[in-house]
């Protein structure tokens, strides 16, 4: 199989003539294996349940792919991931300086950084084939890269942008097709019990006045994840995606036209959960749930992480 280079945080290549990955000096890493299923001795008397795993060690030997990881939900993601005991997190972004700037932070050990379109098939084949030919297997594919559109136009179905149509369509949904195909074939071909876990959004349960093609394009992710889960069961492959309301963050601010203050005093109104405002660590949190085995029984669901905001 040939190898595409993974970059390291310091930003250069880090395959070597043997396909390892390098530690930014040319040397090779030590080979990570993976540590043998263990079970605690502890077994409760009543009940016969088994306490396998340490609370805060949910994805210890778990190799994971988290697209659109140099910011939002996806860095979140990755540093909670990392503080699970995770093997090793590839971060793949189109944002370089980002996401180098965070595996740095996270680790080289842990976390590797490498450039990935999602809209280019053949990256998001060469970055699933990077990962399993340095580190054996792929466990978790987060499909998280998305984009929410040009502040510029309302995108209302009268007055439809067929080419930003297309663009946000190659993102948002082709690319997280890609993403799903081909970590499914990696893991059904390396018989992998994996999860993979796609970004959808509050918008996939409803319509809006405005924004037509990401609500479109919102739903298509939630109709990808259930057909995907059916057809993937008989391999033990959990398919899922998480639906977070709206989080103040530079693009949503830019979009709505306003500060972020000024956008959560708007959306926290329209939440049934007080006192509490919605952050990037809350998506995080439901996607490590479906990542991990404490979600082995779950699949072909959509977590809604709104504060209540669809029964409002």
């Amino acid at each position: 199989m040939d190898k595409t280079p993974l970059e390291t945080a310091g930003g250069e290549a880090v395959t070597t003539g043997d396909g390892w990955l390098t530690t930014g000096d040319g040397r090779p890493p030590e080979t990570r294996q993976r540590p043998p299923e263990t079970r605690s001795s502890a077994r409760l008397k009543s009940g016969g349940f088994l306490n396998e795993q340490p609370v805060n060690h949910k994805l210890e030997g778990k190799v994971s792919i988290i697209t659109g990881g140099a910011s939002g939900i996806g860095e979140a993601t990755a540093r909670l991931f990392a503080n699970h005991g995770v093997c090793m997190i590839i971060i793949a972004d189109i944002q370089d300086e980002l996401g180098q700037q965070v595996a740095i932070s996270i680790g080289a050990h842990r976390c590797n950084y490498m450039h990935c379109d999602v809209t280019h098939q053949d990256q998001v084949k060469a970055l699933v084939e990077s990962t399993v030919g340095n580190f054996g297997q792929l466990d978790i594919m987060f499909s998280n890269a998305g984009i929410i559109g040009s502040p510029t136009t309302h995108q209302t179905v009268v007055d439809l942008d067929m080419s930003a149509f297309d663009s946000m369509f190659a993102v948002n949904i082709r690319g997280m097709a890609a993403c799903v195909k081909h970590a499914a074939r990696a893991m059904v071909e390396g018989s992998v019990r994996g999860s993979i876990v796609c970004t959808a959004s509050v918008a996939a349960n409803h319509g809006g006045k405005k924004c037509n093609d990401y609500y479109m394009l919102k739903h298509a992710v939630v109709g990808l994840v259930r057909s995907a889960s059916v057809q993937l069961g008989m391999h033990g492959i959990r398919v899922n995606c998480i639906s977070p309301y709206v989080l103040a963050w530079p693009a949503t601010c830019l979009v709505n036209g306003v500060g972020i203050e000024e956008l959560e005093r708007l959306y926290n109104g329209n939440t049934l959960l007080k006192g509490v405002t919605l952050r990037a660590k809350h998506a995080a949190d439901g996607v490590l749930f479906l990542a991990s085995n404490e979600s082995e029984l779950i699949t072909g669901h959509d977590l809604v992480v709104d504060g209540g905001f669809q029964l409002t």
